[in-house]
């Protein structure tokens, strides 16, 4: 029996094979010669009979573009099945590489997914919005009531003696926001922030919906830094939403004009503006950084209102501090300390000293309680 008729009859007894006589001649290359095939022996009818893994020329010397590879992948007597499981192991492995590869992007992705997900329940909820329609309600109250104060002062001719806080506002609208901001950082704001932090993990938990947030899976330091993203922008919100209602109700209740500072200069309109922009990102800064301290607590208790109790409280304890004069070496220390610092915008030049300062007490106290609420999140049994 010849070669040829050989190699037609092994491949007749293994199912799934072409025979490759077949297979040149639908590709219209030439078979090889009967001397050459015997020489090859089992090896040779391998190589001449599976494709190879990345399409490089086989034994014979011509690329099978159309030959077909085992559909079992079983060896055969020939040994065509060995090469054919290295062709699949092949694919497999480059199907696994580009799988590797595309899961940073993907998980990057779901990051951000996961992210968007979290604000937009946070700034839906309706309680949420409840307290940033109270704090926006605020400086026009208080606008209306400086209004007033002032039509009476000048009703009865006392206009000269008004009070600082109230000249001020009366000379120039943007005076409001500056006025707003300090009369809520020292607790509305506070308190807003907190019911959103101090709700982050303990509310997941005392809900049953952390063990299946940590099983989609988020990761827990995935899931703990989107929490806390989630409450950085409530806390810039909080500030953006003061300041913008105290501008609008400044427009429209009291003049526009050049601005006189605390240190006695008068700047321009555009120069209040972007000193009013100056004190809501420091503001909000703050506020970043209580909500840090609400975050960890967070994480210690399954009951929301344990976390925003405690917040309050200790901002509460912290003010108290400060107002006893024996206490003031560790004033510095304390975080309210730092929250009106934003008054170094009302001077100029601008104080970015004080308000440096009071950036890296921020930053001090993020990474001390966000390494609490990262050690305590990690390491902490889901029972709920």
């Amino acid at each position: 029996m010849s070669t040829a008729e050989t190699r037609e009859t092994r491949a007749r007894r293994t199912p799934g094979l072409v025979p490759v006589s077949e297979t040149l001649r639908t590709t219209g290359r030439p078979v090889a010669s009967d001397a050459a095939g015997t020489a090859a022996g089992p090896a040779g009818d391998a190589a001449d009979a599976a494709p190879s893994a990345d399409g490089a020329p086989l034994a014979g010397g011509a690329p099978l573009a159309g030959a077909a590879p085992i559909a079992d992948g079983a060896p055969t007597a020939d040994g065509a099945g060995a090469v054919d499981g290295a062709t699949t192991a092949h694919a497999a492995g480059a199907a696994g590489v580009g799988e590797v590869s595309g899961a940073p992007a993907r998980r990057f992705g779901s990051f951000w997914r996961l992210l968007g997900s979290e604000l937009g329940l946070t700034f839906r909820r309706p309680r949420n919005l409840v307290m940033l329609a109270v704090l926006a309600s605020v400086p026009v109250i208080l606008g209306v009531a400086l209004r007033l104060v002032t039509d009476d002062m000048d009703a009865e001719g006392r206009g000269g003696g008004m009070g600082g806080l109230v000249a001020s506002v009366a000379g120039n609208s943007l005076m409001l926001a500056f006025a707003s901001l300090s009369f809520l950082v020292v607790l509305l704001m506070p308190v807003a922030v907190s019911v959103v932090a101090g709700d982050a993990i303990a509310g997941e938990a005392g809900g049953g919906t952390l063990r299946y947030l940590l099983a989609a899976p988020a990761g827990r330091t995935r899931l703990l830094t989107v929490k806390y993203l989630n409450a950085v922008v409530f806390s810039f919100a909080t500030a953006a939403v003061v300041a913008g209602s105290a501008l609008v109700t400044g427009l429209a209740l009291f003049p526009v004009g050049p601005v006189t500072l605390l240190s006695g200069t008068t700047v321009s309109v555009a120069d209040g503006l972007l000193r009013v922009l100056i004190s809501v990102g420091y503001v909000g800064a703050g506020m970043a950084a209580l909500a840090a301290v609400a975050l960890a607590l967070s994480t210690f208790t399954e009951v929301p209102i344990g976390a925003i109790a405690g917040t309050v409280v200790l901002v509460i304890v912290a003010q108290v501090l400060r107002a006893v004069p024996q206490l003031e070496p560790i004033s510095p220390y304390l975080l309210p300390t730092w929250l009106t610092r934003f008054d170094g915008a009302l001077r100029a030049p601008v104080d970015f000293g004080a308000m440096r300062d009071g950036l890296l007490a921020f930053g001090a106290y993020i990474l001390l309680f966000g390494s609490v609420a990262w050690a305590r999140f990690t390491g902490k049994d889901i029972t709920s």
